[in-house]
């Protein structure tokens, strides 16, 4: 601290001199401080004299003072001009106390390890904790660096030095880890989504493709019809026309367009044929690949889809009576011959299932699974087949029975 701030404070509390009075030794003390030291003197004295004995705090020296106390004492005027004028000056290179204006930090509190002001030692936080000066305080903690600096950089710190390399490993090890898997992750699902977007076109190129058949067995029997519906407008009009022609015109024409209408009632008329697509996709979807697992999504079937017609026929045409009941009668056998022997099929065709079935929980791999459901799914259509065909028998048989 600045030398000329130690002449400005009092030797008892540390702090600026507040109201300093003088001793007959010539040593300055604050007014309150000089009162405690008498009040405290004075506790030994039943009855107070005339004259009072005070022991100066500097140099010890028994003074007497009148009955009348500090009081009795001078003002030392030249000190306390002198504070008033320092205190009105600003001092950037002296520390003040952040809790007591303007007072200078100048006192060690052993107790608490931190610099204080007076007022902190008389009427602060720190009152009654044991002090010291500056210089000594400064002495006694002046080899402590070397201490702190010893106790940094012991085989403690050595350790901490291998502990933190160990740890960066550790994380660099790890945040490789996290690398790998997001670039699995993002492979994983790369090929997951090429064989979900594979098996998506494959899905699409079957439906193209029954698209197609679909093309071909309705667009010929349409453009025949077509032609039919188109024959008859052309005689409709030939018919409207020959009206207005003359007797011999008309004559001349007539049995030309009676033998062409014949002719065109006469042409076979194409058969209906509702079309049933199977499998179907939405179905497939469903029943079967929303159990597959994602693991097997690669090796899941892609079915055949096929399209069956059920043909109904229309008008018979104009023949002998006795050549269509024939041609009943033996479209009837060979319906029933061949209904029996998918009927047998299909009888086979449950124990087939239950036996693959069997066979393949136990010991099928992968690829004989793949085959087994390709052939079950065979085995499938062929059923629905029949039971198309009994359909159809069915319904020849109502027509027959009610002609």
């Amino acid at each position: 601290m600045h030398n000329f701030e130690d002449e400005l404070t009092c030797p008892i509390c540390y702090s600026i001199f507040e109201d300093p009075r003088v001793l007959p030794c010539s040593h300055t003390f604050c007014r309150n401080c000089l009162e405690n030291v008498l009040q405290a003197t004075g506790n030994f004295y039943i009855w107070r004299p005339l004259r009072i004995p005070l022991k100066c705090p500097n140099c010890r020296s028994i003074i007497e003072i009148s009955s009348t106390g500090i009081e009795s004492l001078p003002v030392n005027f030249a000190l306390r001009a002198i504070i008033e004028k320092y205190q009105q000056e600003d001092h950037p290179d002296v520390v003040t106390c952040p809790e007591h204006y303007r007072q200078p930090l100048n006192v060690y509190c052993l107790l608490d390890k931190k610099l204080v002001c007076g007022h902190c030692l008389t009427i602060g936080q720190h009152h009654g904790h044991p002090i010291d000066d500056l210089q000594s305080a400064y002495l006694k903690e002046k080899d402590t660096p070397q201490k702190l600096f010893k106790q940094l950089t012991d085989t403690h710190w050595t350790d901490i030095t291998r502990l933190i390399e160990k740890l960066e490993e550790q994380k660099c090890h790890s945040e490789k880890m996290v690398q790998g898997d997001k670039e699995f992750v993002l492979q994983y699902f790369k090929e997951l989504s090429d064989t979900l977007e594979q098996k998506k076109k494959f899905f699409l190129a079957a439906l193209c493709d029954v698209g197609k058949l679909i093309n071909q067995e309705y667009t010929p029997q349409i453009e025949r019809v077509k032609e039919i519906r188109e024959q008859q407008l052309e005689l409709m009009t030939v018919t409207t026309s020959l009206q207005d022609e003359a007797p011999l015109k008309f004559l001349e024409k007539i049995d030309d367009v009676r033998q062409r209408v014949q002719m065109l009632k006469r042409r076979p008329l194409p058969e209906v044929q509702p079309v049933e697509i199977y499998p179907r996709v939405s179905k497939v979807l469903k029943e079967e690949w929303s159990r597959t697992e994602i693991g097997h999504i690669k090796k899941a079937v892609i079915p055949e889809m096929r399209i069956s017609s059920k043909r109904m026929p229309c008008s018979w045409p104009d023949k002998d009576e006795k050549e269509l009941e024939f041609f009943k009668i033996l479209n009837i056998a060979v319906v029933s011959l061949i209904s029996v022997i998918l009927m047998l099929i299909l009888f086979f065709n449950q124990h087939i299932i239950t036996f693959l079935n069997e066979i393949t929980s136990i010991c099928f791999s992968e690829v004989s699974l793949s085959v087994y459901q390709s052939l079950s799914n065979n085995l499938n259509d062929l059923k629905n087949m029949v039971c198309y065909t009994l359909y159809l028998l069915k319904e020849i048989i109502l027509k027959i029975v009610s002609r």
